[in-house]
């Protein structure tokens, strides 16, 4: 038997700690399931490899690396297929076996693999899939769980493949939307670029070649960008990396990616944007894990974790713990001010009909379907302002090169 220390939540939704003893981490993760523990943390206690262990340390290291290659439509699809085979009457062990061999993307495979034998074993599947965070989120996991816990692991499967395929839809609408506003980005900076380091200076030693031919303060300035960019190339590829190392710090540091939540909900039309993305989200996750039979104190936390904004993340630990303490979920959420009073409202519905998480997934739909409405907008609006922005840039550094020539001309003729 081998000792291990656990970070858990129990189900009144406070944070415990403690050691237990199991022949597996997977042993651990059952027996602490059992003591309605959702375990956050585990770690062997002297660091050693867990005798009696479904598989191997080099196994799971394997197994864990290609499970960060998973991608989001291949688990969708996993889902999808585990929860038809279940509802078909085929044994999980059994159904996981057919999918494993079906199987034809590698990562998925190798994941499928490690499932197999540990079911096989005698563990839990929610067990099992912890073993592979980097595949199968805590969302996942624990929705899992409590499928086991009420013997509804087929309808849970379902609820959660349905749950993965709005979210893939909604995220492939979102990307194809901003197809074209970064396909018009990259062409306007070719465009720029090659006219400052091929055409200008082209202009610049013909200029220079004529006598008489003033430099305005619009071409002088458009001239010295170009000598910036042709005699100093390799600024250039440094600001680039530089800007996007500090991006990527900023997004990694809880101040900088508060900061950045903060501005970005009081941009105009890209706030409300990010407010309905993130409330249908919300709506959806949250909805989906009480649909579930997960206690409503656990689902708060996993939904706060499944949320990608600080903002709205620290308002659901100030509703936890307000819920936790006896209030109605609809009154801190309203009090945040972050939630719109429709969902609020909805919620305080659902909570007095004892159909919240019906309601909940009312808000989702509702929700995605302005998600939809708002990717139209926004893409409607972003194509002709690009376009503007494309023609005034290029046309600043045309109508730049020809000031000086419209002025020699003109010196030429004996006008001005």
């Amino acid at each position: 038997m081998a000792k291990f220390k656990y970070t858990a939540i129990d189900a009144q939704g406070k944070q415990v700690t403690g050691r237990v003893d199991a022949p597996s981490e997977a042993g651990a993760r059952a027996k602490l399931g059992g003591q309605r523990l959702m375990v956050t943390v585990l770690s062997q206690e002297g660091g050693g490899s867990p005798a009696g262990g479904a598989t191997s340390g080099r196994a799971k290291k394997v197994a864990s690396f290609f499970a960060g290659n998973v991608k989001q439509e291949v688990l969708t699809i996993f889902t999808r297929q585990l929860a038809t085979l279940l509802q078909a009457g085929l044994p999980l062990l059994r159904a996981l076996d057919i999918l494993h061999k079906q199987e034809r993307t590698p990562a998925m495979k190798t994941v499928l693999a490690s499932l197999c034998e540990n079911v096989q074993s005698g563990n839990n599947l929610s067990d099992a899939m912890g073993q592979h965070p980097k595949a199968f989120d805590r969302l996942y996991v624990n929705m899992i769980r409590a499928g086991e816990a009420g013997g509804v692991l087929d309808r849970v499967l379902d609820r959660l493949a349905m749950f993965m395929e709005k979210s893939v839809r909604i995220q492939k609408k979102i990307k194809a939307a901003m197809v074209y506003p970064a396909v018009v980005i990259t062409v306007a900076i070719g465009i720029v670029y090659l006219l400052m380091v091929k055409v200008v200076p082209s202009f610049q030693n013909m200029l220079a070649s004529q006598k008489g031919a003033r430099m305005p303060p619009l071409t002088q300035t458009v001239i010295n960008a170009s000598n910036l960019l042709t005699e100093y190339w390799y600024v250039t590829p440094v600001a680039v990396a530089a800007l996007v190392f500090g991006i990527k710090i900023l997004f990694r540091s809880k101040t900088g990616k508060k900061i950045f939540d903060k501005v970005v909900f009081r941009l105009p039309k890209i706030g409300p944007f990010i407010t309905v993305a993130a409330v249908a989200r919300f709506s959806r996750t949250f909805g989906t894990l009480m649909s579930s039979g997960v206690p409503i104190l656990q689902a708060i936390i996993i939904t706060r974790d499944t949320m990608s904004n600080v903002v709205l993340g620290q308002a659901l630990s100030t509703v936890h713990d307000r819920v936790r303490d006896g209030e109605p979920l609809s009154v801190p959420l309203e009090q945040t001010g972050v939630f719109p009073a429709m969902v609020t409202s909805m919620i305080q519905v659902g909570e007095e009909t004892g159909q919240l998480p019906e309601m909940l997934n009312r808000v989702a739909d509702t929700y995605d379907e302005e998600v939809d409405n708002t990717v139209g907008a926004m893409t409607s609006i972003i194509e002709p302002l690009l376009i503007v922005f494309l023609a005034v840039v290029v046309g600043t550094i045309v109508v730049a090169m020809f000031l000086p020539l419209i002025e020699l001309i003109k010196h030429m003729t004996g006008g001005g």
